[in-house]
């Protein structure tokens, strides 16, 4: 009787993990030994204020103009307006500072035309400080 050899399955090859650490590790230690830093602060373009320049803008502190706007109209720093008269109150505004800071408030009730139409008549005067906050 003829006995069967068991055929034995050869280990299927692999690739030592070892020596790639290793080779990885050295590349990183290289790279960061000769990596030159640059120096970011010695290049920014930074641009300060004289002294006499700082003490006019500190007693020169800009209000903000709050705007209101609710179902059934407007108020510019609590004094409710028309729409006729805050066109007016914004030239005047952006003649004297383009830069000034405006609070757009919109309540839950209020239609979405009248806050169009506030950043409207900002963007005709080109005021371009602006934020819109909106209250529920």
């Amino acid at each position: 009787m003829a006995r069967k050899r068991r055929k034995s399955e050869a280990p299927a090859p692999e690739l030592p993990m070892t020596p790639m650490i290793d080779v990885v590790f050295q590349l990183l230690i290289y790279f960061l030994v000769t990596i030159q830093p640059r120096d970011v602060l010695a290049h920014l373009d930074v641009f300060r204020p004289s002294p006499d320049q700082r003490q006019q803008e500190q007693q020169e502190k800009p209000k903000m103009i709050r705007i209101l706007v609710f179902p059934d109209g407007y108020t510019i720093n609590d004094r409710p307006v028309d729409v006729s008269e805050l066109d007016r109150l914004l030239t005047r505004l952006a003649g004297i500072d383009r830069n000034q800071t405006i609070l757009i408030t919109c309540t839950a009730a209020s239609q979405h035309e009248r806050l169009v139409r506030v950043l409207d008549l900002c963007a005709k005067n080109r005021l371009v400080n602006l934020s819109v906050v909106s209250t529920y």
